[in-house]
Protein backbone atom coordinates (compact mmCIF):
# COMPACT_ATOMS: atom_id res chain seq x y z
CA UNK A 1 0.00 0.00 0.00
CA UNK A 2 1.13 3.70 -0.50
CA UNK A 3 0.24 6.68 1.92
CA UNK A 4 1.77 10.02 1.23
CA UNK A 5 0.53 13.44 1.97
CA UNK A 6 1.49 16.48 -0.16
CA UNK A 7 -0.07 20.05 1.52
CA UNK A 8 -2.80 18.48 2.62
CA UNK A 9 -3.37 15.68 -0.30
CA UNK A 10 -3.43 12.65 0.99
CA UNK A 11 -3.08 10.13 -1.44
CA UNK A 12 -3.62 6.29 -0.88
CA UNK A 13 -3.27 3.35 -3.40
CA UNK A 14 -3.97 -0.49 -3.41
CA UNK A 15 -3.32 -2.88 -6.12
CA UNK A 16 -4.78 -6.23 -6.74
CA UNK A 17 -3.22 -8.86 -9.40
CA UNK A 18 -6.41 -9.44 -11.51
CA UNK A 19 -5.16 -13.15 -12.65
CA UNK A 20 -8.66 -14.28 -14.41
CA UNK A 21 -7.82 -10.97 -16.76
CA UNK A 22 -4.07 -12.41 -16.54
CA UNK A 23 -2.27 -14.74 -19.38
CA UNK A 24 1.34 -15.49 -18.01
CA UNK A 25 2.21 -17.58 -20.82
CA UNK A 26 1.55 -14.92 -23.04
CA UNK A 27 3.34 -12.31 -20.84
CA UNK A 28 0.29 -10.58 -19.89
CA UNK A 29 -0.36 -9.22 -16.20
CA UNK A 30 -3.30 -7.09 -15.31
CA UNK A 31 -3.29 -5.08 -12.25
CA UNK A 32 -6.06 -3.05 -10.77
CA UNK A 33 -5.29 -0.49 -7.95
CA UNK A 34 -7.96 1.63 -6.38
CA UNK A 35 -6.97 5.06 -5.47
CA UNK A 36 -8.38 7.31 -2.63
CA UNK A 37 -7.70 11.15 -2.51
CA UNK A 38 -8.46 12.76 0.83
CA UNK A 39 -7.81 16.42 1.38
CA UNK A 40 -6.71 16.36 4.80
CA UNK A 41 -5.78 20.02 4.47
CA UNK A 42 -7.38 23.50 5.36
CA UNK A 43 -7.84 24.67 1.39
CA UNK A 44 -9.91 23.43 -1.36
CA UNK A 45 -7.75 21.90 -4.06
CA UNK A 46 -8.99 20.70 -7.67
CA UNK A 47 -7.38 17.68 -9.41
CA UNK A 48 -6.42 18.80 -12.91
CA UNK A 49 -3.91 16.32 -14.34
CA UNK A 50 -1.88 13.06 -13.80
CA UNK A 51 1.15 11.79 -14.52
CA UNK A 52 1.98 7.84 -13.60
CA UNK A 53 5.74 5.96 -14.41
CA UNK A 54 5.18 2.21 -14.77
CA UNK A 55 8.61 0.50 -14.26
CA UNK A 56 8.65 -3.38 -15.56
CA UNK A 57 10.54 -5.78 -14.01
CA UNK A 58 13.14 -5.77 -17.40
CA UNK A 59 13.35 -1.62 -16.36
CA UNK A 60 10.99 -0.71 -19.25
CA UNK A 61 9.95 2.40 -17.94
CA UNK A 62 6.24 3.94 -19.60
CA UNK A 63 4.35 7.43 -18.65
CA UNK A 64 1.01 7.73 -18.42
CA UNK A 65 0.07 12.13 -18.64
CA UNK A 66 -3.11 12.89 -19.30
CA UNK A 67 -5.90 15.33 -17.73
CA UNK A 68 -7.67 14.63 -14.29
CA UNK A 69 -8.47 10.61 -13.26
CA UNK A 70 -11.32 8.23 -14.46
CA UNK A 71 -12.42 11.46 -17.25
CA UNK A 72 -13.26 13.74 -14.22
CA UNK A 73 -11.33 16.49 -12.48
CA UNK A 74 -12.34 16.37 -9.04
CA UNK A 75 -12.21 19.37 -6.17
CA UNK A 76 -11.74 18.26 -3.13
CA UNK A 77 -12.80 20.62 -0.18
CA UNK A 78 -11.26 19.96 3.09
CA UNK A 79 -12.23 16.57 4.94
CA UNK A 80 -13.51 15.17 1.77
CA UNK A 81 -12.29 12.57 -0.39
CA UNK A 82 -12.50 11.09 -4.02
CA UNK A 83 -11.90 7.59 -4.86
CA UNK A 84 -11.46 5.28 -8.14
CA UNK A 85 -10.27 2.37 -9.52
CA UNK A 86 -7.92 1.84 -12.61
CA UNK A 87 -5.95 -0.71 -14.88
CA UNK A 88 -2.65 -1.17 -15.61
CA UNK A 89 -1.39 -3.98 -17.84
CA UNK A 90 2.18 -5.17 -17.66
CA UNK A 91 4.53 -7.79 -19.53
CA UNK A 92 6.22 -9.01 -16.53
CA UNK A 93 4.53 -10.39 -13.25
CA UNK A 94 6.02 -7.60 -11.33
CA UNK A 95 6.59 -3.46 -11.60
CA UNK A 96 6.18 -0.49 -10.50
CA UNK A 97 3.92 2.68 -10.30
CA UNK A 98 4.43 5.67 -8.85
CA UNK A 99 3.79 9.75 -9.89
CA UNK A 100 1.89 12.75 -9.07
CA UNK A 101 -1.57 14.91 -9.50
CA UNK A 102 -1.18 18.45 -10.43
CA UNK A 103 -3.99 20.11 -8.14
CA UNK A 104 -4.63 23.47 -8.03
CA UNK A 105 -6.23 25.58 -5.24
CA UNK A 106 -8.99 27.88 -5.10
CA UNK A 107 -6.75 31.03 -5.43
CA UNK A 108 -4.88 29.20 -8.62
CA UNK A 109 -1.88 28.24 -6.58
CA UNK A 110 -0.60 24.77 -8.66
CA UNK A 111 1.28 22.23 -6.91
CA UNK A 112 2.35 18.42 -7.64
CA UNK A 113 0.63 15.55 -5.05
CA UNK A 114 3.10 13.23 -4.77
CA UNK A 115 2.11 9.62 -5.17
CA UNK A 116 4.49 7.48 -3.53
CA UNK A 117 5.93 4.34 -5.29
CA UNK A 118 3.64 0.90 -5.28
CA UNK A 119 4.52 -2.84 -6.79
CA UNK A 120 2.48 -4.64 -8.72
CA UNK A 121 3.05 -8.23 -8.33
CA UNK A 122 1.56 -11.31 -9.42
CA UNK A 123 1.01 -13.73 -6.37
CA UNK A 124 4.26 -15.37 -5.80
CA UNK A 125 6.33 -13.37 -7.93
CA UNK A 126 8.35 -12.15 -5.32
CA UNK A 127 10.04 -14.74 -2.85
Amino acid sequence: MSDTTTRGIRIQVKSTYLSDQSSPRDNHYLFAYQVRISNVGSETAQLISREWIITSAEGEVERVKGPGVVGEQPVLSPGTSFEYTSYCPLKTPVGSMHGSYQMVTATGEKFDAVIAPFTLAAPHALH
